[in-house]
């Protein structure tokens, strides 16, 4: 198999991880005081079978061409639990048509489809 066009090198997520840290993750440690997750870990198998949910859910909505949008959220303090950061899968529905600049929504987030959560975050993260 060929390797996707989106690849980026180990080097450069290394220095986009690194940069994270430095920027982002200090300033979630000074405001929060703890060190938030930042790495999250789905099975491929559990990847693809969500993909394929979404991809069959889409077809039988007329919808060719699916995509996924991640999203940032956070979970709720608890007396037990400080308020990780957690990820969700978005479903997308393709553009109804060409668009002009990334500020318009050119694939709509599919409401329709429910989005996919319950991942395992480090605690505390792993460094890439």
């Amino acid at each position: 198999m060929k390797k996707p066009k989106k690849c980026i090198s180990v080097e450069e997520a290394r220095k986009e991880q690194d940069e994270w840290v430095k920027t982002r993750g200090k300033d979630i440690r000074e405001a929060e005081g703890y060190e938030d997750t930042r790495e999250f870990w789905y099975s491929v198998d559990e990847l693809q079978e969500y993909l394929d949910y979404v991809r069959e859910k889409s077809k039988e909505q007329g919808v060719e061409k699916p995509g996924i949008r991640f999203y940032l959220g956070a979970y709720p303090k608890t007396k037990e639990k400080k308020s990780y950061t957690t990820i969700f899968l978005s479903p997308t529905k393709e553009a109804m048509r060409d668009t002009a600049t990334a500020q318009e929504d050119s694939d709509p987030n599919n409401y329709e489809i429910e989005p996919m959560n319950l991942t395992h975050g480090g605690e505390p993260p792993r460094n890439y």
